[in-house]
């Protein structure tokens, strides 16, 4: 099953201290990358058929997604355990979510 893990509060997200290498080893890494930092980002709406643009990120909250990465594995226990390896989960937070 694929699941989507979305890291939160990772301003560096090069290599993370052998985790992607790790994981690509154990075959279970599909792909990720980090993301420029929410300020740098462009909201788009369409209301009324007016596509409406916003600078900055789509909400005001501390928690920002600042990268993801795609795993294949198993179930949802794998997945946890992969997620709770990632060193952002120290710092930050690393939300799974299934792929449908």
């Amino acid at each position: 099953m694929k699941y989507l893990l979305m890291i939160g509060h990772a301003p560096e997200l090069d290599g993370c201290d052998g985790w992607s290498e790790e994981m690509q080893r154990r075959g279970v890494l599909v792909s990720g990358v980090g993301l420029q930092p929410p300020e740098d980002a462009t909201t788009v709406r369409v209301r009324g058929g007016e596509v409406l643009l916003t600078d900055g990120p789509f909400a005001e909250t501390k928690d920002q997604v600042g990268g993801f990465n795609l795993i294949e594995c198993a179930d949802l226990d794998e997945a946890i355990e992969i997620a709770a390896a990632h060193p952002a989960a120290a710092y930050g937070m690393v939300e799974i979510r299934p792929v449908r």
